[in-house]
């Protein structure tokens, strides 16, 4: 197992949601992770077939983070061309695509465990740091981080190893855009496709 592509996986179930600080604190920013992770632990432990799975990790996605605001984060300044119907379709496709490519890695979370070290403030949001233990790989450093902006406690990004998830989902996405030609309708189809 790759560490970098698994925890860009744990990532995406996170992500996203910028915001103000309202009823968010150190203690629910922690609780959050430690939910977060106890919930996937359980579906893997289920011992269901993968397209339950599947079934499950979208239930986790919608829960622990705002689609929507990654999704509009990926798409970048091309969801200016984009028309409401495009932005709706791309949102929902966005959000399969999301949860199966990731969703495939967290049966590799077999055995391994999340510990909580720091939690900080940062602007309007929390830093949360971890320290990541898998199987057969030295422990190293995730860092999420938590607002709750949208009135929930979610995650709006993540750094792996120094990689932000948003970045590189923007830069995935515009990958595809680039084969499309720039058709939004064309990436939304390849999006579907792809889930």
């Amino acid at each position: 197992m790759h560490r970098r592509t698994f925890l860009t996986g744990l990532s995406a179930s996170a992500a996203v949601a910028p915001g103000a600080l309202w009823a968010l604190n150190e203690n629910g920013a922690t609780k959050l992770i430690n939910s977060l992770v106890k919930d996937i632990n359980k579906v893997i432990a289920s011992g269901k077939a993968e397209t339950a799975m599947f079934r499950e990790f979208e239930r986790i996605f919608k829960r622990y983070s705002d689609t929507s605001y990654i999704a509009a984060y990926a798409l970048g300044v091309d969801a200016r061309r984009a028309s409401s119907a495009q932005k709706k379709a791309f949102s929902k496709a966005f959000q399969v695509y999301i949860s199966r490519k990731y969703g495939k890695r967290f049966r590799e979370f077999i055995g391994g465990s999340l510990e909580v070290k720091s939690v900080k403030q940062v602007k309007k949001w929390y830093e949360v740091s971890t320290i990541a233990r898998l199987q057969g790989q030295s422990p190293f450093e995730v860092t999420f981080l938590v607002s709750d902006r949208s009135g929930k406690d979610l995650f709006f990004n993540m750094y792996i190893e120094g990689v932000n998830l948003l970045l590189t989902e923007r830069t995935e996405i515009g990958a595809i855009l680039d084969r499309s030609k720039g058709d939004i309708d064309a990436m939304i189809a390849e999006l579907q496709r792809q889930s």
